[in-house]
């Protein structure tokens, strides 16, 4: 099977696909990958790097998808590449549907067979691709927060940590998930007041015992997640419902029960936000107010850490490319359930049910799922 690997082209997003140490694995099997040149300069990985694995360099990502079979990617495609996708070609990257119909609907025309990152499961259900993503994110979440409430930044002035005899500022985590504990993590070892709130008990146990009395847990409630905002210097919200677009947990109105200089981080933008005010930014224009509240709502977040987050994604995503270019499509698919459960379009139509229902579209059902794979 042939792999490529073509140039992020997302504002500002310095990630790629697969480090030069993926390439080598791959072709050790057997499988030629093409890397368009300067596809991880922002990495950090000279196309040099690439070469000597024994990828091939392409000059551009129209040479790229014209050889390849398999199209490896972080970041869904953008409208100079939709065109480039044709049902011979198997996508693998981050889709992030729920939001975008029209992504969906250009996914569908092109007949290629596209699997999500973020809804491969592994075999006790969780989210292998996405976790180390999530886990950056989150991270980022708390870095910016804090930097954000200097007054520089439109922020309060309020230092996170405080010092003594002056009050911490208090950080509201709203989701308990990977992103949220890692969130969490960070503003409680930058000294913050954190709250940690999440709808599982389950989960609130575990991060109760995580944190060991250094992060409040509470049980989400739109009530308490409203009392909790005349007192909250930063919210970092990281809700996330598989497949589906993440519901508004913050409404406009509400906003004028912070703080002037407060700030919201939105870590589930790409998932069409958790906050009514949240819209896309980019890294070079990252914020904006809305009612005196700074909202940070970057869609490509692990992209600022692209040497930390490429690593962490070829890592986790490395052994799921060498499955599909072993087997090929069609029998990855139908040995493995969790990689199925990536399966988002295939053949011209939805085939993931919640992203399907976020459409409004008729998902396809299993026998078309199975053609669909079998075409692949």
């Amino acid at each position: 099977m042939r792999i490529g690997v073509p140039t992020e082209i997302k504002s500002d997003e310095r990630r790629v696909a697969l480090t030069p140490a993926g390439v080598r694995e791959l072709v050790a099997r057997g499988h030629p990958v093409i890397v368009q040149r300067g596809a991880g300069a922002g990495s950090g990985f000279a196309d040099e790097a690439y070469a000597t694995e024994g990828a091939r360099l392409a000059h551009s990502a129209d040479e790229v998808f014209g050889e390849a079979d398999t199209i490896v990617k972080v970041k869904e495609p953008q409208s100079g590449e939709l065109p480039l996708l044709e049902p011979r070609h198997t996508l693998f990257t981050y889709l992030h549907l729920a939001p975008d119909p029209e992504l969906t609907a250009g996914l569908c025309a092109s007949g290629a067979t596209c699997i999500a990152y973020e809804t491969v499961e592994d075999a006790d259900g969780r989210l292998p691709l996405l976790t180390p993503m999530s886990r950056v994110a989150g991270r980022i979440a708390a870095q910016v927060g804090a930097s954000l409430l200097s007054a520089p930044s439109g922020g309060r002035g309020v230092l996170v940590g405080g010092i003594p005899g002056v009050a911490p500022a208090t950080v509201v985590v709203i989701g308990g998930g990977v992103a949220g504990e890692s969130a969490a993590a960070v503003a409680v070892g930058m000294g913050g007041r954190v709250i940690i709130l999440d709808r599982s008990h389950h989960r609130l146990d575990e991060l109760a015992t995580r944190f060991d009395g250094r992060a409040t847990t509470l049980f989400s409630t739109d009530l308490a997640i409203e009392q909790l905002l005349p007192e909250a210097d930063v919210v970092i919200g990281t809700v996330l419902v598989r497949g589906a677009r993440a519901p508004r947990l913050v409404r406009r109105e509400q906003l004028a029960l912070m703080a002037g200089g407060s700030v919201l981080v939105d870590v589930s933008i790409d998932q069409g936000g958790c906050f009514e005010t949240s819209r896309p930014t980019t890294h070079s224009d990252p914020t904006y107010v809305v009612d005196g509240v700074v909202h940070y709502c970057v869609a490509n977040m692990p992209g600022a850490m692209p040497v930390t987050a490429t690593v962490a994604l070829t890592n986790a995503t490395l052994p799921y490319v060498v499955m599909l270019a072993e087997l090929g499509v069609q029998e990855a698919l139908a040995r493995d359930p969790g990689l199925r459960a990536g399966l988002n379009v295939a053949a011209g139509h939805v085939t993931h049910p919640v992203v399907a229902r976020e459409m409004a579209r008729a998902v396809a059902p299993a026998v078309l799922r199975a053609r669909a794979a079998a075409a692949a």
